[in-house]
């Protein structure tokens, strides 16, 4: 009988690949067995292998990431050198050789771009399209947006008067919205900045802390910057930096249909001063520096690269095609239909824009 067969990268690790059995698969105390713990990283002594398997073996099938990790921390002696895996890892890889975590590969993918609509259709499709996947209407997509009028995107948590200057949205006439998701607010004009959104099973960063979910769905978009020029990193939670600035930020929603949004929004050639005119920057985002630092706090793409913003854009594309075997997807008039009901619903109404003042 063939075991299962799991693998795990650790990002800016090695590979974790775990081969077990299930004994007592009917049973109510279903276990691993015939645990196999191999890969590409470094171990010493060789005998701590031999007790990770063993703090395995055993094992409840139900247990989940952290429950493995636990054990393989405790089979761990303090004079063992671990390089490349992790206790996390292994416990990762133990799932998804038992179907329990999924891994990209086990994902089919479409790659989505645009269509150009109004900012709220947008931030709406960030809820009505993850309930067509969860629902199997619809694959998992990465889909990058486009939008015919300046907006600012306030994260669900925060408050319309304390992240909004009203004076300078009516002056510029911009749309405020607000997302599903956490975060901060983002200043966004047609064409000044690159937003996407990733549609996931919720069993992709099963086992991972949601700091590490963060650089983990983002890995894609690291490489892609890297090909057009840019060199980026992550800053814990959740902002993507250049060795010259910021570029933009992350944010998620995790559903209890077993789906989660995964979203990005980066700079490409911000208006920054417009950008001060309608948001209020905390005092602790300026401290005592003043505008110009607030100023540079983001820094856009277009200087760096100094390539088009629908060439980046059809790098990132590619990349993603490449990377994860992704198909060509669309998004239907039914899709935009059931967005500006949504909108209608929920999206454009003051409970939701303002509830929390």
């Amino acid at each position: 009988m063939d075991l299962m067969h799991g693998e795990y990268k650790v990002p800016g690790g090695k590979l974790i690949v775990v081969d077990l059995d299930i004994a007592d698969v009917h049973l109510a105390d279903a276990h691993l067995a015939n645990v196999r713990l191999s890969g590409d990283f470094f171990l010493e002594p060789d005998e701590a292998l031999d007790r990770i398997v063993g703090a395995l073996e055993g094992a409840p099938a139900e247990a989940s990431a952290a429950a493995l990790a636990k054990r393989v921390d405790e089979a761990v002696e303090p004079s063992d050198v671990l390089f490349g895996i992790t206790s996390e890892g292994v416990g990762i890889a133990v799932r998804r050789a038992l179907g329990l975590a999924t891994s990209w590969d086990d994902i089919d993918f479409e790659v989505i771009h645009g269509p150009v609509v109004h900012p709220m259709i947008n931030v709406a499709m960030d809820e009505t399209l993850p309930e067509d996947v969860a629902a199997g209407r619809r694959k998992p997509f990465m889909r990058i947006w486009e939008w015919d009028a300046p907006q600012v995107v306030i994260g669900s948590f925060q408050s319309y008067e304390n992240e909004i200057n009203q004076e300078g949205v009516e002056r510029h006439g911009i749309t405020v919205s607000r997302r599903v998701t956490g975060g901060g607010a983002m200043f966004m004009e047609p064409g000044n900045c690159v937003t996407y959104s990733l549609v996931i099973p919720t069993s992709l960063v099963d086992g991972l802390s949601f700091e590490q979910s963060y650089s983990f769905l983002d890995q894609w978009v690291m490489e892609a910057l890297e090909k057009v020029g840019v060199k980026a990193r992550y800053v814990p939670l959740n902002d993507i930096a250049s060795e010259v600035g910021k570029i933009g930020g992350a944010a998620q929603k995790r559903w209890a249909n077993g789906y989660m949004v995964h979203h990005v929004t980066m700079s490409y050639d911000i208006d920054a001063i417009k950008m001060l005119d309608v948001l209020r920057i905390g005092r602790e985002k300026i401290r005592d520096k003043g505008t110009r630092s607030a100023i540079k706090r983001v820094d856009p793409m277009r200087s760096q690269t100094g390539m088009e913003r629908e060439d980046i854009i059809d790098v990132f594309l590619h990349h993603f095609q490449e990377k994860y075997d992704a198909t060509l997807g669309e998004i239907t008039e039914a899709d935009l239909a059931k967005a500006a009901q949504r909108c209608e619903e929920k999206f454009v109404r003051p409970e939701w824009v303002y509830r929390l003042p």
